[in-house]
């Protein structure tokens, strides 16, 4: 009796298990840059696409590796370009240039400045709030770099062609974000997932009044001009 108790609970267990795996779908599409012709064409892959759940019941599942990230200093740039961390969590900068470093950004959702550290020294930013931030140094003006901070783990970045994939996604209500430098502004869409996910999304950013610009450094003024680098 007690046996097939248990194969009873063991099998409803297996079945429950079951259908969460089957209540997670995959979502796919393709995101496309609309810019003015004669334009230099931005790199689609430095894009971020990303859910932001509209229901509270919909699980969310932790992902220590997005909530400590990494951007390094080498050969005066920021390496990678753009990283996606979930709010909430920290990048390191680590200096491997052999000069020093200044590690900024003002923007509003949670301006940091790390100072100036040499070779060899690691500091770290925390980003508290959904949002895009961009990040430069005070001393290079060349370098620039974008801290994406998603609300959920369902974010990625597109293929070369702009297709793009997010697995795993619990079904419900969402809004689909689409980000890249270039834009205008950020699109954002509601989007239903179903249990098989939901395939086909077609997004466009719009990036016809992209002009490349320099930034202000961290005083809000222009940088300086340094004959001989000193740092």
């Amino acid at each position: 009796m007690h046996i097939a108790v248990k194969s009873l609970a063991a099998a409803g267990m297996l079945s429950l298990a079951a259908s969460i795996a089957a209540a997670q779908g995959t979502v796919s599409g393709t995101l496309s840059l609309e810019e003015r012709a004669g334009a230099d064409r931005g790199d689609i892959r430095s894009a971020v696409i990303y859910l932001e759940p509209r229901e509270r019941a919909i699980p969310v599942n932790d992902v220590p590796s997005m909530r400590s990230r990494v951007i390094a200093m080498h050969g005066r740039e920021f390496r990678p370009h753009v990283t996606i961390v979930l709010a909430g969590g920290s990048v390191a900068f680590p200096n491997d240039d052999p000069f020093s470093h200044n590690v900024f950004s003002n923007v509003d959702l949670g301006p940091f400045d790390l100072g100036l550290y040499r070779r060899g020294a690691t500091r770290t930013a925390t980003f508290a709030r959904p949002g895009v931030y961009p990040i430069y140094c005070n001393i290079h003006s060349m370098m620039v770099s974008f801290v994406v901070a998603v609300p959920s783990p369902w974010a990625t970045e597109p293929d070369d062609a702009g297709h793009f994939t997010l697995r795993g996604v619990p079904a419900g209500r969402y809004v689909i974000h689409a980000w890249h430098e270039h834009g205008a502004r950020e699109v954002t869409r509601d989007l239903l997932v179903t249990d098989s996910g939901a395939d086909g999304v077609q997004l466009a950013i719009d990036a016809r009044t992209y002009v490349e610009a320099p930034h202000l450094n961290k005083f809000g003024r222009p940088y300086s001009l340094i004959r001989d680098d000193r740092y």
